[in-house]
C-alpha cells in the first residue's frame, strides 16, 4: 500500500494568510470609499448660476453649426454633401443645384440649395466640419439648442447661414468682375464690387407670385404662431 504524503505546514499557513488578507479588505474597502466621501464634504461648492448667469464656452467649443459667406456675400458651401456622408448619426442632409450667371449664389458651379441639420440626431462630433473642403460648415459657441418640438430641432439654411457683414451683398449676385472661384478661395476677394446687387431668386419663387393679400399674409402668419405656440 502506498504511503500518504506528509503534509506541511506551508499549505496551512498560506490558507490562514489568504483568510487574514480577505477579512482586511473587507474592512479597508469601506473605509476607503467612506473617505472620498468625507473629503468631498469639506470641499469648496462649486454651484453655476445658470441660466442667470451664462456659461463661458472653450473658444474651440462644438456647438451650433454655421454655413460661412466669402467677404462678398457668396457661399461658400458647393453642395459636395461630404459632411453628410461624413456624419455618423445621419442628421446631415444637403441638395445641391447648379448656378446660372442669372441667380448665383456661390463662386463654383454648384451650391447647397437644401441644407437641413437635424439636431435630435446631431452629436456635435464635429465630423462634418472636418470633411467640409470649403470651410463652408464651422461650428459656433452657440448649446441652447433644446426646443418643444422635433421639428424645430430640425434647422434650415436660412436658420444656419452666417448673416451679413460690411462690404456684403445678400446672395443670389454675380461673381466678382475679372475673377474666378480659386480667387475667392485664394482671398483675393475682399469684398463685394462696387455696383453689386441682389439678383432675383427665381429658385425660391421669388418674381413669379403676385403680391398677396395682406389680410390673408397676416392670417396666414397668426396661425402659424398659433400652430408653434407663441403669443402674438
Amino acid at each position: 500500500m502506498s504511503e500518504k504524503p506528509e503534509l506541511t505546514g506551508s499549505s496551512g499557513s498560506a490558507g490562514s494568510s489568504g483568510r487574514a488578507e480577505e477579512s482586511g479588505d473587507k474592512f479597508q474597502n469601506p473605509v476607503a470609499g467612506f473617505g472620498v466621501t468625507f473629503k468631498a464634504m469639506f470641499k469648496k461648492r462649486l454651484t453655476e448660476q445658470y441660466p442667470e448667469t451664462p456659461k463661458v464656452t472653450a473658444p474651440r467649443f462644438h456647438g451650433r453649426h454655421q454655413l460661412n459667406r466669402h467677404p462678398d456675400g457668396l457661399e461658400k458651401c458647393v453642395g459636395c454633401e461630404l459632411c453628410a456622408w461624413a456624419c455618423p448619426a445621419d442628421a446631415i442632409y444637403v441638395e445641391g443645384a447648379d448656378n446660372t450667371e442669372e441667380e448665383r449664389y456661390s463662386p463654383g458651379e454648384r451650391y447647397g440649395r437644401v441644407y437641413q441639420i437635424n439636431y435630435a440626431r446631431c452629436i456635435l462630433c464635429g465630423l462634418c466640419i472636418e470633411a467640409c473642403p470649403t470651410r463652408a460648415l464651422t461650428m459656433t459657441n452657440e448649446f441652447e439648442l433644446a426646443n418643444t418640438t422635433r421639428e424645430s430641432l430640425i434647422y434650415t439654411k436660412d436658420e444656419l447661414l452666417a448673416g451679413l457683414q460690411e462690404g456684403m451683398v445678400d446672395s443670389p449676385h454675380a461673381i466678382y468682375p475679372g475673377m474666378d472661384e480659386q480667387d475667392y478661395y485664394r482671398g483675393v476677394v475682399t469684398e463685394a464690387a462696387a455696383g453689386t446687387v441682389r439678383q432675383t431668386a427665381v429658385s425660391k419663387g421669388e418674381g413669379d407670385k403676385p403680391d398677396e393679400d395682406p389680410i390673408e399674409s397676416t392670417r396666414a402668419a397668426d396661425a402659424t404662431r398659433h400652430d408653434k405656440g407663441v403669443d402674438a
